[in-house]
């Protein structure tokens, strides 16, 4: 049985009514499954301390949110990337990422310290945060600081990032440490924020080799997506070995999404997350950290993520949505929501020179795996 972690204080974590970061996502996602028959019986966790913040993020950087979460004036906010239109500042600000972060970390010691399997986060994965700069909607690194407190328990950490973005803040905070591996599949950052994640990031020191990174082509569809993850997960995993895989579950791949341009449906998910599942079946004894992310199409994320929770708790996944689900949220959604559960099968051609990009994300796969081989080959844990 699945664990679940989720507090409403999470909420707090807005950065207003028109910002695509809403806490609306997720509460259209937990009335789904309510209206499913499946009501979240969450573990509810504490906000993070700030000496447990203190151990990924300066004090100096942390002074700054707290200021700003007080509502006092931070000249410089702006040199720490707060208080810009991506990222807001509002009071407050402090301890609703806190929030973020103990859920993260309470996911992390259910599994490092009650030996818990799977556990899902219904929050968090705000995979941008840096060590001293907050960046695309996130302050603080819940991530990070969840892998660092299961590496200190003896877990070595694969980390997944199938969020449409790169997942750069963890990626720069862990760049050295060799008992880390990180895996992220985006949209390339030449099109696309924050302009990271190319094959070339491979980590440093120790951590050499380590560091993954596919950038795929704009319009991406699912078959292209899956084959490249089958191309370099597994291949990474069975080579790393690690403990636990932790999982930036981020929906914003999805066509429907509006801040970025991959083509992944529903049914896409699904077979993405059965194999992550798999995968932690064959590698890491079944150990999985799920967190949310991006996603920023309300219907879509609520039916991703909902997915995501019937498949880490061996639930039958439904034909159609619930039609008091559908009145509810119509308005929030701002359209008319979906009948039928999964999105249906793109008709035609819906995507030019699909095979192109096929190829050219082929080609990302290889040139990584041929980066990384080196490093790859005399490694032993």
């Amino acid at each position: 049985m699945a664990s679940v972690i989720y507090h409403p204080a999470y909420r707090q974590y807005s950065f207003g009514e028109h910002h695509p970061f809403s806490p609306v996502r997720v509460d259209m996602t937990l009335d789904l499954l309510r209206e499913l028959g499946h009501p979240v019986r969450p573990i509810a966790p504490e906000p993070a301390t700030r000496e447990e913040i203190l151990e990924v993020h300066s004090d100096y950087y942390v002074r700054r949110v707290e200021a700003l979460s007080a509502g006092e004036a931070v000249p410089d906010a702006r040199d720490y990337g707060l208080g810009t239109p991506d990222t807001p500042a509002f009071r407050g600000m402090d301890e609703a990422a806190r929030w973020h972060v103990g859920g993260t970390l309470a996911a992390a010691r259910r599994v490092c310290e009650a030996g818990e399997k799977r556990v899902l986060q219904l929050g968090g994965g705000l995979h941008h945060a840096r060590r001293n700069f907050a960046s695309g909607f996130c302050v603080y690194n819940d991530l990070a600081l969840a892998i660092r407190a299961l590496l200190r328990h003896g877990l070595w950490v694969a980390y997944l990032d199938v969020d449409v973005h790169h997942g750069d803040g963890v990626q720069q905070i862990l760049y050295d440490d060799g008992r880390a591996m990180t895996i992220s599949l985006h949209e390339s950052g030449k099109f696309l924020f924050p302009g990271t994640g190319d094959v070339h990031e491979l980590g440093a020191g120790v951590g050499r080799g380590l560091k993954l990174n596919v950038p795929l082509e704009p319009m991406t569809e699912g078959r292209s997506y899956l084959e490249v993850l089958d191309a370099v997960v597994p291949r990474a995993l069975e080579r790393f070995r690690p403990g636990v895989l932790v999982v930036q579950a981020g929906a914003d791949a999805h066509f429907e999404d509006r801040l970025a341009d991959l083509m992944l449906t529903t049914r896409d998910y699904e077979a993405v997350f059965r194999r992550i599942l798999g995968w932690a079946d064959r590698f890491t004894s079944g150990r999985v950290l799920f967190t949310l992310g991006g996603g920023y199409s309300f219907h879509a994320s609520a039916r991703v993520w909902a997915l995501l929770y019937l498949l880490v708790h061996d639930l039958p996944v439904p034909e159609e949505t619930p039609e008091a689900w559908r009145r509810r949220w119509r308005e929030a959604a701002g359209q008319e929501l979906p009948l039928r559960f999964h999105d249906p099968e793109p008709s035609g051609d819906t995507v030019a020179n699909r095979d192109e990009i096929a190829r050219r994300n082929r080609q990302a796969a290889e040139r990584l795996l041929e980066a990384v081989g080196p490093y790859w080959a005399g490694r032993s844990q």
